[in-house]
């Protein structure tokens, strides 16, 4: 069967925890995750610990936050007058925002607090500024 390699199209089962041991996401329930070697839809460090791995191998490994979703940064943290909400949008602590920008992309945000005058959006990813960690069992090659 060989061993994963760059371009190779994988399936994987896998559990993500952060260092206190809480579940982020898993595709235990669910299908198994299906990705491409070097196309760059998982980050780079969930890449890397596939490559080389057989069919049916389980690995347990570390993603520093650096090589994961980067640290946190302040800069992408703002706050925005209330009244740019509409009427019928009553942002919540922990919402999920998307904002469409002139060029095109989107910017995704989560509500961090909310006053009578001010919504503070945070625009880092969720899982910024954390070390990953993974049990993952390399399914097939397709």
């Amino acid at each position: 069967m060989g061993q994963a390699k760059s371009g190779d199209t994988v399936v994987v089962n896998y559990t993500g925890k952060l260092d206190d041991g809480k579940v982020f996401d898993t595709s235990i329930g669910r299908d198994p995750l299906q990705f491409t070697i070097g196309d760059g839809k998982v980050i780079q460090g969930f890449e890397d610990a596939v490559i080389g791995m057989s069919p049916g191998e389980s690995k347990t490994f570390k993603i520093l936050a650096d090589n994961a979703y980067g640290q946190r940064h302040d800069e992408m943290i703002l706050s925005v007058d209330r009244i740019r909400f509409s009427e019928n949008t009553i942002p919540k602590i922990g919402q999920r925002l998307q904002v469409n920008q002139p060029d095109g992309r989107t910017i995704a945000f989560i509500v961090i607090d909310v006053t009578e005058a001010l919504v503070t959006l945070d625009a880092n990813h969720p899982l910024a500024g954390k070390d990953l960690n993974f049990d993952i069992q390399l399914v097939k090659i397709a």
